[in-house]
């Protein structure tokens, strides 16, 4: 038996990495690459859910007071009436329905380079109103007697402010199919179907229904 060489020193293997740490290593991107990817993917989500599911809207006057006050923030659902019909009563975001206003066609990419564009300040967001529903399509809608009337039923309507103040006389209006009246519930501070008709139903940006600023306020509509 040929006795071992003392000075030929035994080869000990090194322990070998875990393969998941050797590819977590492999993966991991620096720092200055990985921060505005992710800053990138912030700003898609952000316009993904502003463009298809909700919309913050800020209120710029007293027209719907006192159900909603001047800088009152509320959330849109844009989805409310993909499962549902519009309701009388419901407060909804609507685009500018004035004479000279023309709401552009878009499909669902173009609409969301827009919203992208108005996030980062490229592109002044598009004007829009905020009222309460009136009349649904068929109705008959009139102003007598200080009320309003739908179908010759006075309207019940305890948001209004001021409700001992009489409204001025209108009508009667037939909202045409596929439109909608809709009033402000301060009614003396208020542009809507009054003066500018029925707005059309494919206008409608969505359904209002929760007040999120400021915090004291904070609610549904």
């Amino acid at each position: 038996m040929i006795p071992p060489d003392l000075n030929e020193t035994a080869s000990v293997p090194e322990p070998a990495e875990p393969s998941g740490s050797a590819e977590k290593s492999k993966k991991q991107l620096p720092l200055w690459l990985e921060f505005p990817l992710l800053i990138a993917a912030a700003l898609l989500i952000a316009v993904l859910i502003k463009t298809f599911l909700f919309q913050a809207f800020w209120i710029p006057s007293s027209s719907m007071e006192n159900t909603l006050l001047i800088y009152d923030r509320v959330l849109v659902s844009k989805l409310s009436y993909e499962f549902s019909d519009i309701s009388q009563l419901d407060v909804i975001v609507f685009d500018d329905p004035r004479a000279g206003f023309e709401q552009p066609e878009e499909d669902a990419l173009e609409r969301a380079l827009r919203n992208l564009k108005e996030s980062i300040g490229l592109a002044t967001p598009q004007s829009e109103f905020i009222k309460r529903v009136i009349g649904l399509p068929g109705d008959v809608v009139e102003g007598r007697d200080g009320s309003v009337f739908v179908n010759d039923v006075r309207l019940v309507e305890p948001y209004l402010k001021q409700p001992e103040r009489p409204i001025r006389p209108f009508g009667p209006v037939t909202v045409p199919a596929g439109s909608l009246f809709v009033m402000g519930d301060n009614r003396r501070a208020s542009q809507d179907s009054r003066f500018f008709g029925p707005i059309p139903v494919d206008d409608v940006v969505g359904k209002a229904f929760v007040i999120i600023w400021p915090v004291g306020r904070a609610g549904g509509i």
